[in-house]
This record gives structure tokens, C-alpha cells and sequence, in this order.
């Protein structure tokens, strides 16, 4: 999706609201793609991605979610309406890839202010405890290291730092290693 103009994108964005569940998702996912290589390409379409959060399929809701974290490292503030489709993402009962997809986006746009950090932070607190351990949680951890690193409250980076220390002090393996990462991020 390297050669993609605003034609083409605003294309597939229209497709991402037609009746063929397959065309959603493969147009969300060349979207995806179009999104992680140059992001400000889609800041038109916010609010096109912000409604493909309620498609009913997974698939397209994970990589509009990506999309959207790739746009909120460039402008935040556009993709700030995409929060309460993230936070019912994230609780996704059916998909873990888009319990995933959620909680980055989630934590790109707490990094984002301490604002926004100390807004998101409950959500991304509850999905620690609810999903530590499962497959998605390596993942899950080194997001939290992007929060670490940005622009996070103290308020937010004191809860972070109390979330993960005991992991860091005795967990194993992945867990341990991240949560200490996490926790030299916040220093």
C-alpha cells in the first residue's frame, strides 16, 4: 500500500461500511496497511474508522483498531472519538486479537497527555488484571512500555509502576523481564 493516494483510501473507506462482511475486512486490512505507512493519510477518514468499530466482525475491528493507533501517534487528538469503540473493544468476549488491538491503541493514546493518560488509565488497569497471563499479555506488556515512555500523569505513571512492580520482583519469564522494562521506562 506503499503507492496509495487519498482516492484509493477514500475508496476502500466507503467500503468499510458496505454488506459483504469478507470485503470488510479485507478493506480494513489494506487500510491497516495503508495506515502503518503513512498515517496522516487517514486523519480525513477518522471518523469512518471510528464507525467501523461496530462492524460485527472481528476481523475488521482489529485492523480499523490498528489503523487507528498507527494515526494516534501522529495526532491523538484525532482519533480521541475512537475511545468508547476501543473501551467495548477491549472487553471484546469473542476475539482476543481485538482485546489486543484495543489495548494498544488504548495505551498510544494515554502516552499521548496526562490528560488522556489519567482517562485511560482505569480501562487499561482493569484489562491487566483481567487478561494477565494469557496469550495476548506479552503483548499487552510491551504496549505498557509505550505508555511508560510518553507523556503519561504522575498520577498514571505512580498506579503503572504499583500495577507492575510485583511482577517485576517476582514474576518469571516474560512477565518479570517486561515489568521491569516497564519500570525502568518510568524512571
Amino acid at each position: 500500500m506503499a503507492d496509495t493516494n487519498d482516492a484509493q483510501i477514500a475508496g476502500l473507506v466507503e467500503e468499510l461500511s458496505g454488506a459483504s462482511r469478507r470485503r470488510r475486512q479485507e478493506v480494513a486490512h489494506l487500510l491497516a496497511l495503508a495506515a502503518k505507512a503513512h498515517p496522516d493519510m487517514m486523519l480525513p477518514y477518522v471518523d469512518s474508522l471510528v464507525d467501523a468499530l461496530y462492524r460485527p466482525e472481528a476481523q475488521t475491528r482489529w485492523e480499523v483498531l490498528d489503523a487507528l493507533s498507527a494515526v494516534a501517534d501522529v495526532s491523538a487528538d484525532a482519533v480521541a472519538g475512537a475511545y468508547d469503540g476501543a473501551e467495548a473493544s477491549l472487553f471484546d468476549d469473542g476475539s482476543a486479537t481485538v482485546r489486543l488491538a484495543a489495548f494498544v491503541f488504548l495505551c498510544r493514546l494515554a502516552a499521548s497527555s496526562p490528560e488522556r493518560s489519567d482517562l485511560v488509565w482505569p480501562l487499561l488497569d482493569e484489562a491487566i488484571q483481567c487478561y494477565h497471563g494469557d496469550a495476548e499479555y506479552r503483548d499487552m506488556l510491551a504496549a505498557l512500555i509505550g505508555l511508560a515512555r510518553g507523556s503519561a500523569s504522575d498520577a498514571t505513571r505512580k498506579a503503572l509502576a504499583g500495577r507492575v512492580t510485583f511482577d517485576a520482583e517476582n514474576g518469571a519469564g516474560y512477565i518479570k523481564t517486561f515489568s521491569a522494562e516497564i519500570l525502568q521506562a518510568l524512571e
